[in-house]
């Protein structure tokens, strides 16, 4: 950027994607020089595990006996202008349609009244559920569509993401809909092959472990993977790493005793250090029923670790078949399980894949390319040179 800008981020304070790409877009446009203050109701575990120079603002509402919750919302909304109105903000960046898109225009239209310095502009990251499931609900949808053609850009983490937003929320009766798509990014140096224990739990002697990384929701379908992970042990040994925790976790541990593989499934609950349980695996294992981009697919790669995944959503845009994983149909349980087996019992193929998804993540991933395109997006909306 020609100069430093003064940024506001908005985003969902969760292990899950969108809240780890704001956070870590939050510490890199502030290591880049910006001035970069992130709101949310609570600190993101990927900003507090951090030393950066990024102002964390922790915006929640008053109970009040009107409220059946406490509106979060609003409260961020007011910490936007006061912020706005102490220092001036050029850009709000907003991380999920509902409600941080919402927080984000209301707090634009007001500043928009202030006579004293610009209003700031307003790009709003689209990840995935906010436009094909919580956004799609006839509860939200007009709402969606409307912050969407009122931000100033707005961007998808994957070109699958933006095709669903234009199918769905994009009308000849709303005007032009320019959509950005910027892939999510990797911390290539944390998320490394030197992580960990150095060793290839490939060549373990006690056998093979596939890990695998999410919330447990339904849509991440576990249990699914934990009845594929079964099917693919044919008698041999392996573990599978489980790591996170979610409605689906009880589930699991069900289908995991009911199959008789309660030895070969380890339950880790939610971790913030993940590199140190990616490097050493021989497969990570995705089994999305719907996935707008897949970042913990990403995380691993950068691990030198080959992900087995469904084919859904992005995926494919993130892990190539044949070369850095193996993607099997979303519906394919022995085609999953047969490509787990493939990775899992062949150390040699899966070393191989894991260079490529290491070298995949240098060439398309890195944390540098993506903060500049987000940095040209900023520039474009404020009409500067970038």
């Amino acid at each position: 950027m020609a100069a430093p800008l003064r940024i506001g981020i908005l985003c969902h304070p969760t292990y899950g994607g969108s809240g780890v790409v704001a956070s870590e877009l939050a510490l890199s446009l502030a290591d880049a020089g910006h001035d970069v203050h992130l709101f949310s109701h609570e600190v993101p575990p990927r900003l507090a595990r951090s030393p950066g120079l990024v102002q964390m603002h922790r915006a929640q509402g008053v109970p009040y006996p009107l409220f059946h919750s406490t509106p979060h919302d609003l409260a961020i909304t007011s910490s936007i202008l006061n912020v706005h109105r102490a220092t001036g903000l050029d850009i709000l960046h907003a991380h999920y349609a509902l409600p941080h898109a919402v927080s984000a225009f209301l707090a634009r239209a007001a500043a928009q009244a202030d006579k004293d310095r610009p209003a700031p502009k307003l790009v709003t990251t689209l990840h995935g559920t906010d436009i094909t499931l919580i956004g799609n609900d006839p509860s939200y949808a007009p709402l969606t569509q409307f912050v969407i053609s009122a931000s100033d850009a707005v961007t998808t983490v994957s070109e699958w993401l933006a095709r669903e937003t234009r199918q769905r929320f994009c009308f000849a009766t709303s005007g032009p809909c320019p959509i950005d798509v910027v892939h999510n990014f990797v911390d290539t140096e944390w998320f490394s092959p030197n992580a960990g224990t150095g060793r290839s739990a490939c060549r373990r002697t006690d056998g093979p472990t596939a890990v695998h990384v999410s919330n447990f929701r339904p849509v991440k379908r576990v249990p699914w993977l934990v009845k594929a992970f079964a099917r693919s042990l044919r008698g041999r040994n392996a573990t599978l790493v489980l790591v996170g925790d979610g409605p689906d976790q009880q589930e699991c541990r069900r289908v995991a005793h009911e199959l008789g593989i309660e030895k070969h499934v380890l339950f880790l609950g939610e971790r913030d250090v993940l590199p140190e349980l990616l490097a050493p695996a021989c497969v990570f294992a995705l089994s999305s029923s719907s996935e707008s981009f897949g970042l913990s697919a990403l995380e691993a790669m950068s691990c030198g670790t080959p992900v087995v995944a469904t084919d859904v959503g992005g995926v494919s845009e993130v892990v190539e078949h044949g070369r850095t994983g193996l993607l099997a149909p979303a519906e394919d349980m022995d085609g999953y399980a047969d490509n787990l087996s493939a990775l899992l019992f062949d150390p040699e193929r899966a070393k191989l894949m894991g260079a490529a998804a290491r070298q995949a993540a240098l060439d398309r991933f890195t944390r540098e390319r993506v903060v500049r395109l987000y940095e040209a997006i900023y520039a474009r909306v404020l009409g500067r040179p970038n």
